[in-house]
């Protein structure tokens, strides 16, 4: 089955953001200059116009993937809480989080946000943002509190990515820097470099992306992070037909399917040692390809998810892949 070979305007300025996706994986993207710190930055942001009149100074994460954004641009002074985290930081970054304080490991209630006295709250996930979470957006912003999603988590018509590629990933990179009026060259220039030296597989090599579930699967679909990290180190999805990031699949299609290799998400909840005890275990399983010749790749969540880490994950995927013996 495997076939590998190897306009200046009186003040206040306005900046205008809006990110828009339609590169290729290695596509590069030009960092804009950083806002001046008197300009208003206006970002569309899923939807929700919000109007930055300074650079924010007091924010709280909601997923890792805000918070590691954030101390990847050297901002993990302005975090005054951090909630909903999907695992440790990478250790680059671990003494910037090391005084970081964390409000709940769920998503907070409102209560819990207004006590921070943020002025920006900057979520993972839309739905983070609701009444019985961290609260609608348009309270917050009634209250003083701006609030920000990552793009590529974004689900409103016209706003959810229809297919994710680097180029948004740099986009979020850009925003975000924009906003606090910082330079995001660094932190997009570096991952340019690494992107461009990831060598995909070629010929025909397929894959599972194992998010989690037991009785019903949870895999990558064809149109998010698993699916961009996946084709970008030159593996095919089994379910790359399936037009969401996540999708519920079925045991019986991943037999049909007998995937090469099987990407295991690894998360506290549900590790990738519980997958492979699965895998294992259950006798329709148990044949595949991928099982029987432990050819697994293995992600931490935080990695899984559209954001700074994107990047490094694909390079540790690629660098796993040449471990696997991929010939037989």
């Amino acid at each position: 089955m495997i076939r590998p070979s190897r306009p200046l305007l009186a003040l206040p300025v306005v900046v205008a953001l809006g990110l828009a996706g339609c590169a290729s994986p290695s596509a590069t993207v030009e960092t804009p200059a950083a806002a001046a710190p008197d300009a208003v930055v206006s970002v569309d942001n899923c939807g929700t116009v919000v109007d930055f009149d300074a650079a924010p100074e007091r924010v709280l994460t909601i997923k890792s993937t805000s918070t590691e954004m954030l101390l990847a641009l050297g901002l993990g002074d302005r975090i005054v809480g951090t909630a909903f985290q999907d695992g440790p930081v990478p250790e680059e970054w671990s003494a910037a989080a090391s005084g970081l304080v964390s409000v709940s490991d769920k998503v907070p209630s409102q209560e819990a946000v207004l006590e921070l006295e943020p002025d920006l709250v900057y979520a993972g996930w839309e739905s983070n943002f609701a009444a019985d979470g961290a609260g609608e957006r348009a309270s917050l912003e009634a209250l003083g509190v701006h609030s920000y999603v990552s793009p590529a988590a974004c689900k409103e018509p016209g706003y959810k990515p229809a297919k994710l590629d680097f180029a948004q990933i740099f986009g979020e990179i850009d925003e975000v820097a924009t906003i606090f009026r910082t330079d995001a060259s660094p932190v997009v220039d570096a991952q340019q470099k690494v992107l461009a030296g990831i060598e995909p597989l070629t010929g025909d090599v397929t894959a599972l992306w194992y998010s989690s579930g037991t009785d019903t699967p949870y895999v990558g679909g064809g149109t998010g992070a698993p699916q961009l990290l996946m084709e970008t180190v030159g593996l095919r999805n089994i379910a790359a037909e399936v037009q969401d990031t996540w999708t519920s699949y079925s045991w019986e299609a991943i037999v049909d399917a007998n995937p090469d290799v099987i990407v295991l998400v690894d998360a506290t909840w549900n590790t990738a040692a519980k997958k492979i005890e699965l895998l294992t275990s259950n006798p329709a399983t148990a044949g595949l390809d991928a099982v029987v010749n432990k050819r697994y790749l293995v992600l931490p969540f935080p990695a899984s998810e559209a954001g700074v880490r994107s990047v490094p994950a694909a390079a540790d995927l690629a660098a796993q892949l040449e471990k696997l013996d991929l010939h037989t």
